[in-house]
């Protein structure tokens, strides 16, 4: 998905109290997210927990969108033409509906619920995602994941791959990236990742053996989750701090809960984030929109999408600088 704000910010990161709620004996915060309409009179409106003031990343996970459910009757589901990435690597989970994905590599395929794609940046790379007509709801996740700089120039990829969903005291998991429960993933990364859909009966507890050298988010889609002694409501991301080995989660609502656990090492280089593009400084970002602009080979080109593929914004009068997540404690 491209980020289609007409004027991408530029966050300064802290940690303002009005912002999150902390659980200091679980180092725990929840993270409220904010709407972006997704261009249009009838935008589609995500909710984006990263990146925002109180953190920029999540280990290597830098951008998290959770929209839906839409009807796309009315708000005309998703149609996001041909656009450019650099640095990063896309992930695309859905809980209901169909995006057609086309891209600069050739690849010409279908998100579908419990199904992971994955496409790699890296130098550059264009591609569009579109609703399909058989989509009566639309529901999902949009994830990026920063590449670091030894790798943040590979070349661009495509992969595609269906979790089996493994059954575990009341919840059912499903691992797209990284491993968990017993389960692992044969998907590449280019740094350690953990990205897992879990879904929870009512009333369900689940206790989780995780990576301590991990920080992790849990981001709730439906139902009420505590996480640890700590309550995550419906779009609300969980952040915990590095240093737990167990995760304990329990739904406290008389539905199902569903909930996509991330977690990765903490990302342990800066990085400039503007539109679609990571780069590690103001140059980076603006020799990458000239390319774009200029329609160099660097992106290559999407076929099959019927329409002009988006233009890049304007660059801010100032310089960009990096991101930052707060300092640790």
């Amino acid at each position: 998905m491209s980020n289609v704000e007409t004027k991408p910010m530029e966050l300064r990161c802290g940690a303002p109290a009005d912002l999150e709620r902390s659980a200091d004996a679980a180092r725990i915060d929840v993270l409220t997210p904010r709407d972006v309409p997704l261009g249009g009179p009838r935008a589609m409106t995500v909710r984006r927990t990263l990146p925002q003031r109180a953190r920029t990343l999540i280990g290597a996970w830098c951008f998290v969108d959770h929209y839906g459910p839409d009807d796309v009757s009315v708000t005309g589901g998703m149609d996001v033409a041909p656009h450019p990435h650099t640095g990063l690597q896309t992930v695309s989970w859905l809980f209901s509906g169909e995006i057609e994905h086309r891209d600069s590599l050739g690849s010409h395929a279908y998100v579908r619920p419990g199904e992971l794609n994955l496409m790699t940046g890296g130098y550059g790379i264009s591609h569009s995602e579109v609703s399909t007509p058989r989509t009566t709801i639309l529901h999902g996740v949009q994830l990026w994941v920063a590449l670091p700089g030894e790798h943040r120039n590979t070349e661009r990829d495509f992969q595609h791959y269906v979790p089996e969903p493994a059954r575990v005291d009341g919840a059912e998991i499903r691992v797209f990236l990284g491993s968990l429960a017993g389960h692992t993933s044969p998907v590449r990364t280019f740094t350690p990742l953990l990205g897992a859909e879990i879904v929870l009966q009512p009333h369900a507890a689940l206790t989780l053996a995780v990576d301590p050298g991990f920080e992790h988010g849990l981001l709730v889609d439906q139902g009420e989750v505590c996480l640890a002694d700590t309550l995550v409501g419906p779009a609300e991301l969980g952040y915990v701090h590095p240093g737990i080995d167990v995760l304990t989660l329990t739904n406290e609502s008389d539905d199902v809960a569903r909930t996509v656990l991330l977690g990765g090492t903490p990302f342990g280089e800066e990085i400039v984030m503007w539109w679609n593009f990571i780069g590690r400084s103001h140059e980076d970002i603006a020799r990458a929109r000239d390319d774009w602009q200029n329609s160099s080979d660097r992106f290559g080109a999407v076929e099959g999408y019927e329409g002009d593929r988006l233009p890049a914004p304007a660059l801010p009068n100032a310089v960009i600088r990096p991101r930052r997540n707060p300092p640790r404690h």
